[in-house]
């Protein structure tokens, strides 16, 4: 009975240590800048979502990151179930790119609008990112 009693609060133990191993890592922030989500690309994109790839390096991807992957300390992943079209639905993005947007899931603070996109370019960025997403499992 005594060696079933030190078995069981050895494996306890050790189930601990690795949870708390874990937790570490995961605590640990990210460097400014740093890419805060693995991003996998789809093999194809659509020609309306390759033309919002383009529209997103020159617009977006400063402050989201190439793959909209977000970017440490300056804006959230865009490829996030957080922005997956049942909670954040096209026209979210519409109106964050057209009038700014208050920081309301993330620590990054406000958006501020982007000048100058047409409304086919927004479309096209739009595509793109769902495109993007759906590789990614978000639906």
């Amino acid at each position: 009975m005594r060696t079933v009693l030190v078995a069981a609060i050895a494996a306890i133990a050790t189930g601990g240590a690795w949870w708390l191993w874990g937790q570490s890592d995961a605590a640990r922030p990210a460097e400014e800048g740093q890419a805060l989500v693995i991003v996998t690309m789809p093999s194809t994109l659509s020609p309306e979502a390759q033309a919002g790839q383009q529209a997103f390096a020159a617009n977006c991807a400063s402050c989201h990151g190439t793959d909209a992957e977000g970017r440490a300390g300056i804006a959230p992943p865009l490829i996030h179930k957080i922005y997956e079209p049942g909670h954040h639905g096209d026209m979210a993005f519409v109106l964050a790119a057209r009038n700014g947007v208050r920081a309301h899931h993330w620590p990054f603070g406000n958006m501020a609008p982007v000048p100058g996109l047409a409304d086919a370019e927004l479309a096209d960025i739009i595509r793109f990112v769902r495109e993007v997403q759906v590789a990614n499992g978000i639906r």
